[in-house]
């Protein structure tokens, strides 16, 4: 009886101490900033669903990148097209990339303004063209949404006109701000930035121009336990994840 009760107590002991251990496994996570608002939604979930605690570092599409590719020890990276320098880093395993969602830039206006015609290319160039002012992340430091939104201005044949008159600011959330306070005439950013309760989002920039850009989740080559970075890329993949991107104004790539 003593020795049946010595081995239930053991067997306790152990798995206590193995839910313990779990709960401490921290995975590290490093995405662009223009998934920080869907992530913050989704990591508690997961956190709560293994035990384990995610460590959520967000940066520029730029930025974020080139710390994937130079090797900053992370469990799984968020990254945006072209994937080149990721791809050829070795620092990423190449056959964990899984696509996780789509999100357009798009156009915002201070809430209650009238709404611009974005139907068409030529609609978007009168837009912009006619617009006073313009506010949008900073291509200089890296921000994917500008970067694309420049584009563009440069397939249009408009940028010089309308970088005279634009606000570059670091994030979409800062284009948010400054066009709810209505600062600026037009904001633009990824739409999955577009939270500020100040706006009225008008809708993404035509596709024919400005193709969505793609999150792709890899697990880093250097992750410290590959099977917790493959449960949390796994998670950032499942039907819970897509309906929160769809909150988010993204389209879920499953």
């Amino acid at each position: 009886m003593k020795s049946c009760f010595s081995s239930v107590f053991i067997f306790v002991l152990a798995l206590t101490f193995s839910s313990a251990a779990r709960a401490q496994t921290e995975v590290t996570l490093i995405a662009p900033g223009g998934a920080r608002d869907v992530m913050e939604k989704l990591l508690p979930g997961f956190e709560t669903k293994t035990g384990d605690i995610v460590k959520a570092t967000f940066g520029t599409g730029i930025k974020t990148k080139q710390m994937v590719a130079q090797g900053q020890p992370v469990d799984v990276a968020i990254v945006q097209p072209p994937l080149d320098e990721v791809l050829a880093s070795g620092n990423v395993v190449v056959s964990t990339q899984t696509p996780l969602a789509t999100v357009a830039v798009a156009v915002a206006v201070k809430k209650g303004r009238p709404k611009p015609d974005l139907s068409s290319p030529d609609a978007v160039k009168r837009m912009l063209l006619s617009a006073k002012s313009v506010a949008y992340p900073d291509p200089g430091v890296g921000a994917t949404a500008g970067i694309v939104f420049e584009a563009v201005m440069t397939k249009l044949g408009i940028l010089d006109q309308i970088k005279a008159k634009s606000r570059l600011v670091p994030t979409g959330v800062a284009a948010m701000d400054l066009t709810a306070k209505g600062e600026v005439e037009i904001g633009l950013t990824f739409m999955s930035e577009m939270s500020d309760p100040g706006i009225d989002i008008v809708g993404a920039l035509p596709a024919s121009i400005s193709p969505p850009t793609t999150l792709f989740g890899f697990i880093s080559a250097h992750a410290k336990d590959p099977a917790a970075a493959k449960a949390l890329l796994d998670y950032l993949s499942s039907p819970v994840a897509s309906a929160s991107y769809k909150e988010a104004r993204m389209k879920p790539a499953h």
